[in-house]
């Protein structure tokens, strides 16, 4: 039985960050492990079984369990993410629709490289450049463009900061929470009038782009969503792609601790380059674990998981676990390798953004598109040149969102 612990332990929690849930684990001796969090009861796994568990609806679902916090800063109020049933599956076909297919996860590339090719020139002609910040407006006007939201360059800045703000503070107390609140709020409010624009037909979205497909996308009972769920669910598209920045900035952290890997992507390595952004996805912290309530009483390896008990699956755990990833605190691009051609990876392995197939269950269907874009821009910084100044390029795992604490400040940028 998953029995209340008499103390919660959502402080510790706070206070170790990535490490508590891992450090649980390794202390309890196993995989499983009991806890609370916000006064509820608490099961953490880890590991493919553990992956499964937590994905079958019949074990686990996320129709209220997202605590209030996360969903008023990250996800959005009315998102997919807080769906279950026949309600999640016709919202999430709408983002399998938009972001799985090939073409068009390389028509995004497209547009983020062209809106990084023609920043670097700007870079150049800087003392310094903070290499987190400038990835976040190259993806927020690239993201924009080929998802139809319609941005004027000198408004660029001011939304990719909102949207880094609104993941920077999801998991954190004031004012880095406020600030994402504040964010979320005005971003949905100015999507949802476009949205109403486009229904009205006083603005045009082009066909077939994300603006366009969520303004007239149906849920499960025929109906159009409401303007401020739209902007919801195109914010979970926009948001996620700027999010990427997180990733760059590790990039050119793995660079410089790693600098022997720069000549092969240097020379436009495509699989070595896919590779290495599954590396950094593996390696460096992004999201500490994911979780859902129990709907009934359940059984887990032998645990009973009462009704209404929160689940949670272990991510940075599983991706450091030295069964699934032989010396997991090495950064080795090669293990994704299989001679000259990226392995096959389980949907159950590899988990920075969930776990399972993404075409059907909670898995984020932006992981394609998040994969293709970080190897295309691993290449482009690989052949930058550049200094690193003298900063803090130190991880603390205690922040979540983690992030090199610089950003990564780059000097004498030049085109490579």
């Amino acid at each position: 039985m998953v029995r209340r612990p008499r103390l919660d332990d959502s402080i510790p929690m706070l206070a170790k960050g990535y490490a508590w849930l891992p450090d649980r684990r390794r202390a309890a001796g196993r995989d499983t492990v009991r806890t609370r969090l916000m006064m509820r009861r608490t099961l953490g796994v880890e590991g493919p079984a553990g992956a499964r568990f937590l994905y079958d609806e019949d074990h686990v679902r996320r129709s209220g369990a997202l605590p209030e916090p996360v969903v008023s800063t990250l996800f959005g109020h009315g998102a997919v993410h807080t769906l279950d049933g026949e309600a999640h599956r016709v919202r999430k076909s709408m983002f399998v629709d938009l972001l799985m297919q090939p073409e068009r996860v390389w028509e995004a590339v497209g547009c983020i490289t062209a809106a990084w090719d023609e920043a670097v020139p700007g870079w150049a002609g800087q003392d310094t450049v903070v290499l987190f910040d400038e990835a976040a407006r190259v993806l927020t006007r690239g993201i924009c463009t080929w998802s139809g939201v319609p941005v004027a360059d000198e408004e660029v800045p001011a939304l990719a900061r909102d949207l880094t703000t609104m993941v920077d503070g999801f998991a954190t107390g004031a004012p880095r929470h406020w600030r994402a609140r504040r964010a979320r709020q005005r971003r949905e409010a100015w999507l949802a009038g476009i949205v109403s624009e486009v229904r009205a037909g006083a603005r045009t979205a082009p066909a077939g782009s994300v603006l366009a497909v969520v303004s007239g996308h149906r849920d499960s009972q025929g109906q159009v969503l409401e303007p401020r769920v739209a902007a919801v669910e195109v914010l979970n598209v926009i948001r996620p792609t700027v999010a990427i920045c997180w990733f760059v900035a590790y990039a050119a952290h793995a660079l410089h601790r790693w600098p022997e890997h720069r000549e092969r992507l240097r020379a436009g390595d495509r699989p070595f380059a896919v590779a290495f952004a599954h590396e950094v996805r593996r390696f460096y912290p992004f999201a500490p674990f994911i979780g859902g309530r129990s709907p009934r009483e359940v059984e887990w390896e032998g645990e009973t998981v009462p009704a209404g008990s929160m689940v949670l699956l272990d991510l940075w755990g599983q991706d450091h676990d030295p069964e699934l990833f032989p010396e997991p605190f090495a950064f080795r691009p090669e293990r994704f390798l299989a001679g000259d051609e990226v392995r096959e990876i389980g949907a159950w392995e590899l988990v920075p953004q969930g776990a399972g197939d993404p075409r059907t269950g909670h898995r984020c269907p932006g992981e394609d598109i998040t994969v293709a874009v970080l190897s295309a821009l691993v290449i482009r910084l690989a052949r930058l040149e550049y200094t690193l100044p003298e900063q803090d390029l130190g991880i603390s795992l205690r922040r979540i969102p983690a992030r090199p604490a610089s950003g990564v400040v780059l000097a004498q940028v030049r085109p490579g």
